[in-house]
Formats: C-alpha cells, sequence, structure tokens
C-alpha cells in the first residue's frame, strides 16, 4: 500500500469534522471492506481517504442537466463548433505533429478525430476539470442515487490507478463525473486504454500531451476503428420508416436493410455495413444520416449521438485547415 494513502494531516481531517463525513454514510464499510477482501488495501487508509472526501452540491446539480440531454442538435453544435476552437485544433496540430502523426500510424487511428476528441473534451487541455477526483466520485458513489454503482465503481476504480502510479489521490484534478486529463478518461479507462506514449514510466493524461493523444489512439483502437473508412453519410426518410429505430445506441441493422424499410443514404456505401440511422434537429430543420461503425466508435467514448457529430463534425474543419495549409 503506498504510503500517500495514509498521509491525511491530523490537520485536514479536524477541518473537515464541521462536516458530516463519508465514513457516516451506511455504504462507506461496504466499500472499505471490499477495498480490503478485493484489492488488498489497508482499511485505516481507504477510511482517511473517504474521511478527506467532501461531498459538493455542484456535482449532483451538474449531473441534472447535461447539455447532451437538453439541447437540440441546432444549439449543442454551437458549443462545439467556433472558430476558435477549429483554428486552435490546428494549432494544436501543428505543435504535436510529429506525436500525431506516430499515434496514428501505430494505432490506425485518424489524426484529427483524436484532436478533435481533446477539442470536444478539455478545448485542448484548457479545461480538463476543476473538481479533486475523491470528491467528484465519492459524492456520485454516496450522494447519487440514480448513478451510484456505477460511480462507486470507478471510486475503487480511481484508489486502483493511484496506488499503480504512486499518485496522491487527494490531489489529482478531473470533472464533476470524475473524468481526467487532455481526453477526459474515467478511473476505468485510464486503467484499460492509458498508455505511457512517450516512454517515461507514467502515462500522464494529466500534463503530458504525447501521453494523453497516445492514450486517446489506443482508445479508438481498441474500440474498432478502421482508418479510412466513412463516419456518417447524408440520409433520406421515407414518412414510413419506423421511427422507433432512429437514435439508438447500436449498430442492429445493415445499410441494405434500413433502405428497404425507407431510410436511404445519398451517397454509395456497401450494403452490408451496418449502420444508425440518425434524425437530428438542425439549423434549416431535421437532418437525416447513417452512422457507420466510426461514427459507433466515438458514441464509445460518449453516449450521445449529439457528442459524436460534433467531434466528427470538428474533426472534419480541422483536417480540411490543416490540408490547406498543408502541415
Amino acid at each position: 500500500m503506498m504510503k500517500i494513502l495514509l498521509s491525511v494531516t491530523a490537520g485536514m481531517l479536524l477541518s473537515l469534522s464541521a462536516q458530516a463525513s463519508y465514513l457516516q454514510h451506511p455504504d462507506a464499510r461496504i466499500f472499505t471492506e471490499r477495498m480490503v477482501s478485493e484489492h488488498g488495501f489497508e482499511g485505516a487508509s481507504v477510511d482517511a481517504l473517504l474521511e478527506a472526501a467532501e461531498k459538493k452540491q455542484t456535482i449532483i446539480d451538474a449531473m441534472e442537466r447535461p447539455a447532451e440531454k437538453i439541447k437540440p442538435w441546432k444549439d449543442y453544435r454551437k458549443i462545439f463548433i467556433t472558430e476558435k476552437r477549429i483554428t486552435e485544433g490546428v494549432d494544436f496540430w501543428r505543435k504535436n505533429r510529429a506525436v500525431l502523426g506516430e499515434a496514428s500510424r501505430q494505432y490506425q487511428v485518424a489524426p484529427e478525430v483524436i484532436v478533435a476528441i481533446i477539442g470536444v473534451e478539455t478545448f485542448y487541455g484548457r479545461i480538463k476539470g476543476s473538481f479533486r477526483v475523491i470528491d467528484a466520485l465519492a459524492t456520485l458513489s454516496f450522494d447519487y442515487p440514480p448513478r451510484s454503482p456505477f460511480f462507486t465503481k470507478q471510486l475503487e476504480q480511481f484508489l486502483l490507478l493511484a496506488r499503480e502510479q504512486d499518485q496522491d489521490p487527494l490531489t489529482l484534478m478531473g470533472s464533476y463525473a470524475g473524468a481526467m486529463g487532455y481526453g477526459q478518461f474515467i478511473p476505468s479507462s485510464y486503467r484499460s486504454f492509458a498508455v505511457d506514449f512517450d516512454g517515461d514510466g507514467f502515462a500522464d493524461i494529466w500534463e503530458n500531451k504525447a501521453d494523453a493523444i497516445g492514450s486517446v489512439a489506443n482508445y479508438f483502437a481498441e474500440h474498432g476503428w478502421k482508418m479510412g473508412e466513412t463516419v456518417v453519410a447524408r440520409a433520406r426518410m421515407k414518412e414510413s420508416f419506423d421511427e422507433a429505430l432512429l437514435n439508438q445506441a447500436g449498430l442492429d441493422k445493415t445499410v441494405d436493410e434500413l433502405a428497404e424499410m425507407g431510410f436511404t443514404s445519398e451517397v454509395p456505401l456497401s450494403g452490408c455495413a451496418k449502420a444508425i440511422p440518425v434524425r437530428l434537429d438542425g439549423d434549416n430543420g431535421l437532418e437525416y444520416w447513417l452512422g457507420l461503425n466510426n461514427f459507433y466508435v466515438i458514441t464509445r467514448y460518449n453516449r450521445s449521438l449529439l457528442y459524436a457529430m460534433a467531434v466528427h463534425e470538428l474533426s472534419q474543419q480541422i483536417l480540411e485547415r490543416v490540408s490547406e495549409d498543408k502541415l
């Protein structure tokens, strides 16, 4: 057990005495016992971390109003497809051209998608999150019942990664949902997909751009990205098409099957390719798209179809500028 887990000072604990401690939560003892029995942690060390964790009501409030659920595409798009985000994406590509090229070659993932993910997630590292990860995950584990099982698992994964990487779990920062670094990896994603791309012994997705780029590329490769394949294609929908099939999360039907049902591509596509029929509320009315395998892969990073569309469009606009500049 790393020594940092024992370093919660008496002064820190005293300063928290005025607020309710997560040690008093009925699920805290269950969590500590599992960390001890399944992962060999010292109970006192886990208790000390739970004692130091602080409930943040702002985190719960943020969970209740995600933009993906409350905004139509025409408004959601305006958040991410901006001139500033495009030009800074080109600049990020220019400054990290060698690393992006190597990551793209090694993992066979389009560099523009790597850049766009980092652009959408953190504005190229500018907005990585202002919450202690321990606070975010404890709050959502013990005070947000709708997602408690998921975030309790992430709290477990977070303590494991802190031990494995010899990092102080009380100082690592992230988003209100406990996502970390340039690419906003949740703890389980960090442990599964983060890579030490520059070979310095630590997969540093917080400050090391090379590791962040390599980690995003590895995530996409592991989830089935196919280099050079179409991401989305414009489509048409007949009135007879079953609207219950729209905007679903899985690749359940082929292009040919969807065409027979009344949802057809406006460009040539392989009939045996699987696709998601998508309808969005755009600036000029309803838009229809077919999301193919690579579109589905983007939704493995964030399950929102709006998110996947934003990443794709930003990637294409950045790529167009980079191509013009011949970087």
